[in-house]
């Protein structure tokens, strides 16, 4: 990819479509070989990446999203963003703030890694046994598990 601001410019199109509740222009970011990371989804690539976006957007209510920060050096790019969204099991307003980095190759995103704290998501989202149990290993592989188990209901419905 060419220029810094035409790295820039591609975050922006991703959190402006990500506000617009558009995963299709979403994926479009993305290399077809993406790789994407968090503290809920390990090692998603491909389509599956795409489809956590697919997924997520097609459940959402009430979702706000904000994004700033963005900058890029290089082939790599970081921006800040947040989420803010009742969780759909407990009804309990989320607030999650995330630092994403990106990688760039051939003018798409190749690899995203989002960061933020499992264990405070855990307590917005799950209340009082969040907040007492969001640290344990136990609790976070149970957070694991349930995501991916439903973006593999989600795919295999797709099919």
């Amino acid at each position: 990819m060419s220029s810094k601001e035409e790295k820039k410019q591609l975050i922006i199109d991703f959190y402006t479509a990500f506000m617009n509740k558009d995963a299709e222009k979403m994926a479009k970011c993305y290399t077809d070989d993406i790789v994407f990371n968090d503290p809920a989804f390990k090692n998603l690539k491909g389509e599956e990446a795409k489809d956590m976006w697919r997924m997520l957007l097609e459940n959402a209510v009430n979702l706000k999203i904000s994004f700033s920060d963005i900058e890029v050096t290089g082939n790599l790019g970081a921006a800040s963003w947040e989420a803010i969204y009742p969780f759909s099991k407990t009804g309990n307003i989320v607030h999650n703030k995330i630092k994403a980095i990106f990688e760039f190759e051939n003018g798409k995103i190749v690899r995203h890694t989002d960061d933020f704290d499992l264990w405070k998501w855990a307590g917005m989202a799950l209340g009082m046994s969040g907040k007492i149990f969001g640290w344990t290993s136990f609790m976070q592989g149970k957070i694991k598990d349930t995501a991916q188990k439903k973006l593999d209901q989600y795919r295999s419905k797709k099919e």
